[in-house]
């Protein structure tokens, strides 16, 4: 976004708060929406910029935080009801306190799923956020009101969290651009924690350019102009193996198509095996996910409770995990190190994989809501690709993959710490595929 010819900060936030005020007896994007505090931002961002002293490109832009991350004054509930009564954050998260010192207009807290455990985007507790292309779909999760908020305009980037594919699954459902950085690239300090070995945080917008601004900003960098990298420099890995099984046939084609652009520009592709380190993964984890394992510890306080409120979708596998020993979770991050380890190794030969993001669509909610055999289904599709990055220490960005009927995602995934080199060949891959 250039500064010199769009409107105000005060103008756009004024038009958001307008719809969601139109709305407000049906909200079901945002859990809690900071209208006042939202204005003195934008009124100051809007001074500064017309005394020439604005705080960087983030200055005055309209962003949106999941119902993940601590605000002073106010209890994290993490979309769970029983965290009603929790005690209120003492202070913002750091992530919070780094956007608002960056000048970011933080206009409200998005919906969630329950402790950010599920990846369709349901919450019984809550509406359903539709999907903001069509809102009778699904809209992904576990960020789910952070995808649709975004999508639909009522934030220009929202911040949410990645612990499987939580920010990349409703980036590709909604045509949106979302990143998982290398896991502890940002400081996780008052985000609720699901999964303290995967958990990461990231934004999503409707381009690379925003989601590296808000990366830089988070990670506590001075933000820079996006360079990108010549296609012809790079060489992608195509694991073609059990991630491109199953493809629904419109991904499939349109994969295929990308491919065919990106080798036109002059990207070299090379084919990348690593279903072996993807069966041995799912031969340690036949105990449990490490998400789940992990969890289980932390919402140990609650879990054998007869008739506690939370989701069953939730509770049900949390409270299986609980009965695994200690001893079992910790040979299974042992395994992990070492299986990730090895994907690095493997990974060395290329700069970046490409896979698609989610094999399948935006599905019908009502296809899932009641029926808990297809919910299973569907959930361990969404999650198929996109946990990969989390499960070996990764990095990964989806960004819209042209020629589906609904949006779908291309997925660029690279080594630990590769963060730069993926943004910027993600600004790259992201011109190919516009001109599409």
């Amino acid at each position: 976004m250039t500064r010199s010819n769009t409107p105000s900060s005060s103008d756009r936030l004024e038009a958001i708060l307008a719809r969601l005020e139109q709305r407000r007896d049906e909200e079901r994007v945002f859990m809690k929406i900071y209208a006042e505090s939202a204005r003195a931002a934008a009124a100051a961002a809007d001074r500064r910029r017309q005394e020439g002293t604005g705080l960087g490109p983030l200055d005055g832009r309209i962003v949106s935080i999941k119902d993940l991350f601590d605000v002073a004054g106010e209890p994290t509930l993490a979309g769970s009801i029983i965290r009603r009564t929790a005690p209120p954050a003492s202070a913002d998260a750091t992530i919070v306190r780094r956007l608002r010192a960056a000048g970011a207009v933080i206009v409200g807290k998005t919906h969630m799923t329950e402790f950010a455990f599920t990846a369709v985007g349901l919450n019984p507790h809550y509406p359903v956020p539709g999907n903001a292309l069509d809102p009778k779909l699904i809209p992904g999760g576990s960020s789910s009101g952070a995808g649709v908020s975004v999508a639909e305009g009522t934030s220009e980037i929202a911040i949410g969290s990645d612990t499987g594919g939580s920010v990349r699954i409703p980036a590709a459902l909604q045509g949106l651009v979302g990143s998982k950085p290398t896991a502890r690239r940002m400081p996780l300090d008052g985000a609720f924690p699901l999964s303290p070995s995967l958990d990461s945080i990231g934004p999503l917008a409707l381009s690379v350019a925003d989601c590296a601004l808000a990366d830089a900003i988070m990670a506590g960098d001075t933000p820079k102009p996006l360079s990108s990298l010549p296609l012809d420099d790079l060489k992608f890995g195509i694991p073609r193996g059990v991630l491109l099984e199953g493809l629904a046939p419109d991904i499939a084609g349109a994969f295929e198509a990308s491919l065919q652009r990106l080798a036109g520009a002059g990207a070299k592709l090379a084919e990348c095996e690593i279903d072996d380190l993807l069966a041995r993964f799912g031969e340690a984890t036949a105990i449990g996910s490490l998400a789940g394992l992990e969890a289980s510890r932390i919402h140990a306080d609650w879990l054998m409770g007869e008739n506690v409120p939370v989701d069953i979708r939730v509770k049900s596998p949390l409270r299986r995990r609980l009965a695994v020993p200690d001893a079992a979770l910790e040979s299974l991050l042992q395994t992990r190190r070492a299986l990730a380890r090895a994907m690095d190794e493997r990974l060395k030969h290329f700069d970046l994989v490409l896979l698609p993001t989610t094999p399948i669509p935006a599905v019908p909610i009502a296809s899932v809501v009641d029926d808990k055999q297809e919910y299973r289904r569907i959930e361990g599709l969404l999650l198929r690709n996109t946990e990969v990055a989390n499960q070996f220490d990764l990095t990964a960005i989806t960004l819209p993959m042209p020629g589906t009927a609904l949006p779908a995602g291309l997925m660029l995934m690279g080594r630990n710490g590769a963060d730069g080199t993926l943004l910027q060949a993600a600004a790259s891959v992201e011109r190919v595929l516009q001109d599409a």
